[in-house]
């Protein structure tokens, strides 16, 4: 009988998982993760306020419950104190698949980007997310403009999260903590700035046309940056996406100034070249303006504009880091595949395969893991017949427990949770995350006790 380990519980892992089981009657699949939680990014990654996009939960919690298919969280596959390391994951299991995402943000590599105020989106989505490695930076304390670099979903994410007031976060599953900081936060100007122009940006519309619907909260553009773009005047070219940010953006534009608590800028035709110092910490962004070169980039004009900023939080990718014992692509931060079958040398590994970002690279949404997943799958079932000729222990689990390791199960899963409903319970409110470890595994741990 096949047995695989997938390692991490996120869309990708989740998605092979699916397949695996759907496409195999006997394969048994068990799913591995370094946090007691799962759901990956959709749990520490989607925005508290986007409750949909989050319902997606119910979906992977559907496949987690299959017959087949086991949850083993609080497990680090590594060669670190208390890791298991991949040759070992290998000695129990037929084949693993790993899925482990981009787990690192892409720099700027400019002056004074270490700068006290100077974060990665990734750690401030990771605070108001409750991820258990997050810290509580005092990222809004005593702020008063806010510069986000980039213009991608989660860049919109981020500063719509500025921008949100205590009657939109509290009924979300917000760590009271971030609720209570957003709540107090005098952020009155965020900034959302990209290098080129608005034809180029990433965002989708969808979550572009959010950031007009904020309570008390203007959204501030300027045309003079808009048309610098050569698609501006006539945008009926453009693909779909692009053709109606340019339209919401156009509509924003012709608006009359209003006066509003909070207001968002976006602009454009910015290149953030320094975080310039005030008072021991980031109090400007210098930025040199650019303009298109003819060939679908940009290049410096030699024109600077500081935009005061004592938040800022770049949002320009993310980017997969190499895992032990696997070989890695530096360059595109990605472990080298084909059809998810892991290459060493050029040569498929038996037994190794990856699907999601460490596969292909951080891009796509949620539901582009599907297609990823299900190839990875055919793949690793199509060498199926090789693999289960490997022996194997009747049961990884066994092995592991009587090597020290405790994962947590399912039921330790659902411990937590109760455990944050009954914590939204006596703060007033709906289901609240656990923020740290120590609660997370507390809560998980109860399950063990009769």
């Amino acid at each position: 009988m096949l047995r695989v380990a997938v390692v991490g519980s996120g869309p990708s892992g989740v998605y092979t998982a699916q397949s695996l089981v759907q496409q195999d009657p006997e394969v048994l699949v068990d799913v591995l993760d370094r946090l007691p939680a799962p759901y990956g990014l959709v749990r520490y990654g989607v925005a508290p306020d986007h409750e949909k996009i989050k319902s997606l939960q119910n979906n992977l919690r559907t496949v987690l419950e299959h017959e087949r298919v086991r949850f083993l969280g609080g497990i680090r596959v590594g060669s670190g104190p208390g890791e298991l390391p991949g040759a070992r994951l290998r000695e129990l299991y037929h084949a693993v698949v790993y899925c482990v995402g981009a787990a690192t943000d892409r720099h700027l590599g400019i002056p004074g980007e270490e700068l006290p105020g100077s974060w990665s989106a990734t750690q401030f989505v990771s605070w108001y997310s409750a991820h258990p490695d997050a810290v509580d930076a005092g990222f809004v304390r005593g702020a008063r403009s806010a510069v986000v670099i980039g213009v991608g979903n989660v860049a919109v994410d981020v500063a719509r999260m500025l921008a949100r007031g205590p009657a939109e976060l509290s009924p979300t599953d917000i760590p009271q903590a971030a609720l209570t900081a957003l709540t107090a936060s005098r952020v009155t100007d965020i900034h959302m700035v990209g290098r080129r122009g608005p034809s180029q940006a990433r965002f989708t519309t969808k979550e572009l046309r959010e950031l007009g619907s904020l309570p008390d909260t203007q959204v501030v553009v300027d045309e003079a940056e808009l048309a610098l773009d050569p698609a501006y005047a006539d945008p009926s070219g453009l693909p779909a996406v692009q053709r109606r940010n340019v339209e919401a953006l156009r509509a924003w534009a012709a608006l009359p100034p209003t006066s509003t608590a909070r207001r968002i800028r976006l602009r454009f035709f910015r290149r953030p070249v320094e975080l310039l110092a005030a008072g021991g910490r980031v109090g400007a962004v210098r930025f040199e303006r650019t303009v298109p070169d003819g060939s679908g980039g940009v290049t410096g004009s030699g024109q600077y504009e500081d935009i005061e900023a004592q938040l800022v939080l770049r949002s320009v990718g993310y980017r997969g880091v190499p895992l032990e014992g696997l070989p890695f692509d530096a360059a595109r931060g990605t472990v080298p595949q084909l059809a998810g079958r892991v290459l060493r040398d050029g040569s498929p590994s038996l037994g190794e395969y990856v699907a999601g970002w460490i596969k292909r690279g951080p891009t796509g949404v949620i539901g582009t893991n599907r297609p990823c997943a299900k190839e990875t799958a055919t793949s690793l079932l199509a060498d199926a017949a090789v693999l289960v000729r490997q022996e194997r222990p009747e049961d990884p689990l066994t092995v592991l427990r009587a090597e020290g390791f405790r994962p947590v199960e399912w039921a330790g899963w659902e411990a937590i949770e109760r455990a944050e409903a009954e914590l939204g319970a006596t703060l007033g409110r709906g289901v609240v995350k656990l923020p740290d470890w120590n609660s997370l595994m507390s809560a998980a741990r109860a399950a063990d006790i009769p």
